[in-house]
């Protein structure tokens, strides 16, 4: 299995196929290339500024043209990478980036803004930032010595036999300050392309392993084994305030010691930075899964606290979560769902110790967690699943997720067949069969190619649940202000039809396909969770038995439409889908606060997942704010219907 990546990846991948099964131009990826090129000019402005300028003058006028040479064809060049939603922002950027070159700003203000316009074009355009192994220093150093030794000499000073007759000179890998604002990742950049108009030439032939290998050999050697020692002693005694810094190879190939140094002291991020380039390995030394990981993430997360950093102990707890207890939460949920709500509950109160609370309390949550843990394993540790319980598992996961999408997909279904226009079905049935295709393709890709980190999971879901639940409550309110006034009848006849052809195919199938894939997604994960424990005939029983009782409810709910008055139908399915909006707003901020994008404020109250009810102020508060603008709206549409009914 690859490395775990970003949840973009898979999205890219899902929403280009979902586009070519609804019959749309796919937009082309990015090439590589084009990207890993523009990214590296951006790198070099943010490497090599410090040479041109100086004190808002300008040092050396060759380096500052070449400045001036960079940012203008980055400009072009971004203009040129296929369209994306990011392209626009990573484009504004770079105009920022040379606005300040041109005005002579200060060096570390021209390297943040290059950094931040790399983050940007990262996003929108990802290219490989971290080796799929750990690099092999010894082999790096190898290849230095064999490749490079005699431009930039064998000690990294610039002064290899054929320095002398190169023009521009090789780079001193020995220069503190250069090093200092070069990440990893554009050393394995410039040593995978080269630098054009120098002598330094692409390596690409050699292996990627190879390259990785070289860039942290290269990488290491502006910093003394005094320095690694120290970076040795911290990295060892600092826990979670270094540690959370440099969670995995990604962050210590991308992260400059300078980068390093806004978060950290200044001396603490260079021998840090020395230390995990010289023994990269380190970052993935002794790392757990499951709920060893998670108690792993919190003690360091409790460190982290008691030194005063919150940002970094949040982050930690997140992890502890996402990334520990997350991944066997489907497992833990069909044996014991009670212990499964504990600890998602415990989880999230540490979360508000932390922002909230004092030390104490915070330790108090955390020795609460430890207890559910120790019961946790307990439950882990029993003999596999039994096949009645993998069975009930499969069932009621299948069963509980689609009856929400069927929910709102076969209402969509009724309210245009009675509208007349079985014409406007087409981008319905478009959208829930791209979704089960698109849910396909995400277990694919899950199983074979990357893991989808848990955060990835929650937001989207999160996302899927809010954008669904604002789409429905306006579609209720409409529903509800046509059978309050009376006049569905004329407006079927008359403007529904005509709006439907003109301007709604796209917004029934994104809801149609919303409603369906953020269910299929979530199902997706759980069953990988459950084929894990075996049972594999049990797992396949569910699913079909749970598929034909789908089957069964959405006959039955087909029929009962058909056969109900339209007016009706009108009241009756506009309160259902309100309903439903506000269930769903509930679980979007819930899992948008398992991912930390919201915060989280216990509250006392009831936990009903299946109501999309939890006990935070921010789910309860969505939920109230939904409720209000539906009654309001109902209360609006009534009144509005009685005026009329009296005129």
């Amino acid at each position: 299995m690859f490395s775990k990546v970003r949840f973009y990846k898979i999205l890219r991948v899902i929403f280009a196929a979902t586009l070519l099964v609804a019959g749309s131009v796919a937009t082309q990826p990015a090439t590589p290339a084009d990207a890993k090129q523009l990214w590296q000019l951006i790198d070099y402005v943010a490497v090599d500024y410090g040479g041109a300028v100086a004190n808002g003058a300008v040092v050396s006028d060759a380096e500052y043209a070449e400045m001036l040479d960079f940012t203008e064809n980055a400009g072009k060049q971004v203009q040129l990478l296929p369209a994306h939603a990011g392209r626009t922002g990573i484009s504004a950027a770079i105009d920022e980036l040379r606005a300040a070159v041109v005005r002579k700003a200060d060096a570390a203000e021209v390297a943040q803004l290059a950094h931040h316009a790399n983050g940007l074009l990262l996003l929108s355009y990802p290219i490989p930032v971290a080796p799929k192994s750990i690099p092999d220093l010894g082999r790096g150093r190898t290849l230095y010595l064999a490749q490079c030794a005699s431009c930039h000499g064998a000690s990294g000073g610039g002064d290899g036999p054929m320095a002398a007759s190169l023009e521009p000179p090789p780079i001193a890998f020995t220069d503190a300050e250069r090093a200092r604002s070069r990440s990893v990742m554009a050393l394995f950049q410039i040593i995978s392309q080269g630098v054009a108009g120098t002598s330094m030439a692409s390596f690409e032939t050699l292996p990627e392993d190879d390259r990785w290998a070289l860039a942290f050999y290269v990488g290491s050697i502006a910093y003394d084994t005094d320095m690694r020692q120290r970076g040795d002693q911290l990295w060892k005694a600092s826990g979670g305030a270094v540690k959370g810094h440099f969670p995995d190879l990604a962050a210590v190939t991308t992260i400059t010691e300078a980068l390093a140094a806004q978060t950290l002291p200044k001396d603490t991020a260079r021998d840090i930075t020395a230390y995990l380039r010289s023994h990269p390995g380190v970052v993935d030394a002794g790392k757990h899964s499951g709920v060893p990981l998670a108690r792993q993430r919190l003690q360091e997360s409790l460190a982290a606290l008691r030194e005063g950093d919150k940002p970094t102990a949040t982050r930690l707890a997140l992890s502890a979560y996402l990334d520990g207890f997350e991944p066997i939460e489907p497992i833990v949920g069909a044996r014991d769902k009670s212990l499964l709500v504990a600890v998602e509950g415990a989880m999230l109160n540490y979360r508000s110790m932390i922002v909230s609370g004092s030390a104490e309390q915070a330790q108090a949550a955390a020795d609460e967690l430890t207890r559910l843990f120790s019961r946790v394993e307990v439950l882990m540790n029993d003999a596999k699943a039994d096949p009645t319980t993998t069975f009930l598992g499969a069932l009621a996961i299948l069963l509980r997720e689609g009856v929400e999408a069927l929910l709102i997909v076969i209402g969509m279904i009724a309210l245009l067949k009675k509208a007349g226009r079985p014409d406007a079905l087409r981008p319905v049935h478009v959208g829930w069969i791209s979704a089960l295709f698109a849910g396909g393709l995400t277990w694919v890709v899950a199983t074979f190619f990357i893991e989808i980190s848990g955060a990835s999971r929650e937001v989207t879901e999160g996302l899927g649940s809010v954008l669904a639940a604002v789409v429905l409550l306006s579609v209720g309110l409409w529903m509800h202000q046509k059978s309050s006034a009376g006049r569905w009848q004329d407006y079927l006849s008359g403007k529904l039809s005509a709006a439907m052809t003109r301007k709604s195919a796209g917004a029934l199938f994104a809801l149609s396909f919303i409603a369906v894939y953020r269910e299929v997604f979530e199902t997706v994960l759980f069953y990988s969770a459950l084929a894990a424990e075996g049972n594999g005939n049990a797992l396949a029983a569910g699913f079909l038995t749970a598929l034909i009782l789908l089957a069964l409810i959405a006959f039955g709910l087909l029929r009962t439409s058909a056969r109900m008055p339209i007016g009706k139908f009108f009241s009756f399915t506009s309160i259902l889908v309100a309903v439903l909006a506000i269930v769903l707003i509930g679980k979007g901020v819930s899992a948008l606060q398992e991912a930390g994008w919201i915060s989280a404020n216990l509250v006392n109250g009831p936990r009903v997942d299946w109501l999309g009810l939890y006990p935070t102020l921010e789910t309860v508060a969505a939920q109230v704010v939904v409720a209000m603008a539906a009654f309001g709206g109902f209360g609006f549409n009534w009144l509005t219907a009685r005026r009329h009914s009296k005129e």
